[in-house]
């Protein structure tokens, strides 16, 4: 079990070739948000929560429910994560609400520093987060990730950027985050994006874009989808569009800089930036 790592380029060389995605790509790509709301406020929003989480590492190649629940650091990092938020986004009474904060916290510390994986609470984070290595993680309390993201070791999500961009990122739906990236600033990730072990991005990526490098720049239109699995992925409609609209066009010259052209923002992104 653990995250594919794939050899060999990571996106089409094609230098000739303007690399972008349909703007059809960017249509409804999230579930209705009434429908989240009301999976949230149910008593079993949580255990629905885990579950997919758990149903991610079982996607990826674990063998069993022991093996995911036992050894997988990523899994407990997650878990903790739920559960912290989960209780603080119900939790109302002040008193209580300060108790029920500070126990938390010293479990996302104990998380910490047998994982490596910082996660706080107030973390936005769509269901499907999957984690594949431990170690060195960091991602900041107002960032925003969509649904069946994947997270590499050594991965940052960071405040960065001055003045009018200084904040931190929000990434859309089945996003893949390669070893050793950091992603800084008010930005946003498109869904289905790559961003490629040891890239430093510092801005945004469209919708299926690749973005390799120091600083990291947009190479292509490939998209996550041989890196993010899932149970139904087939049958996933928001993936099955993005699929057809693969070989669009938005402008974005090979090689350009991420963020060189402004890409269209995503209903999975602004469905978050509501939340």
């Amino acid at each position: 079990m653990g995250m594919p790592i794939q050899s060999g380029a990571w996106a089409e060389d094609a230098p000739n070739r303007d690399y972008g995605v349909s703007s059809e790509t960017t249509g409804d790509l999230t579930r209705d948000r009434s429908q989240i709301a009301r999976q949230r406020a149910h008593p079993r929003g949580l255990l629905n929560l885990l579950y997919r989480e758990y149903r991610r590492y079982r996607a990826a190649g674990a063998r069993n429910a022991f093996s995911v629940v036992a050894f997988t650091q990523g899994f407990w990092a997650s878990a903790v994560f739920r559960v912290s938020h989960w209780t603080l986004a119900h939790c109302r009474a002040r008193g209580l609400r300060t108790v029920v904060n500070a126990i938390c916290i010293l479990f996302q510390k104990f998380i910490e520093i047998i994982t490596g994986i910082c996660i706080p609470g107030r973390c936005n984070i769509g269901p499907g987060l999957y984690i594949g290595h431990f170690g060195g993680i960091f991602i900041d309390s107002e960032a925003r990730i969509g649904e069946n993201c994947n997270l590499a070791q050594g991965v940052t999500i960071g405040k960065g950027g001055r003045g009018e961009l200084h904040g931190v990122p929000v990434l859309g739906d089945r996003v893949h985050i390669g070893a050793n990236a950091v992603i800084l600033g008010k930005i946003m990730i498109g869904n289905d994006a790559v961003i490629g072990p040891g890239a430093v991005l510092m801005n945004s990526v469209p919708a299926c874009g690749v973005a390799l490098g120091n600083p990291a720049r947009v190479v292509g239109t490939s998209g996550s989808f041989d890196f993010v699995h899932y149970d139904g992925m087939e049958n996933d409609p928001a993936r099955r569009i993005a699929l057809e609209n693969l070989h669009g066009n938005a402008g974005i010259p090979a090689g350009g800089q991420a963020g060189t052209s402004a890409p269209r923002r995503s209903a999975g992104i602004s469905a978050l930036q509501e939340t």
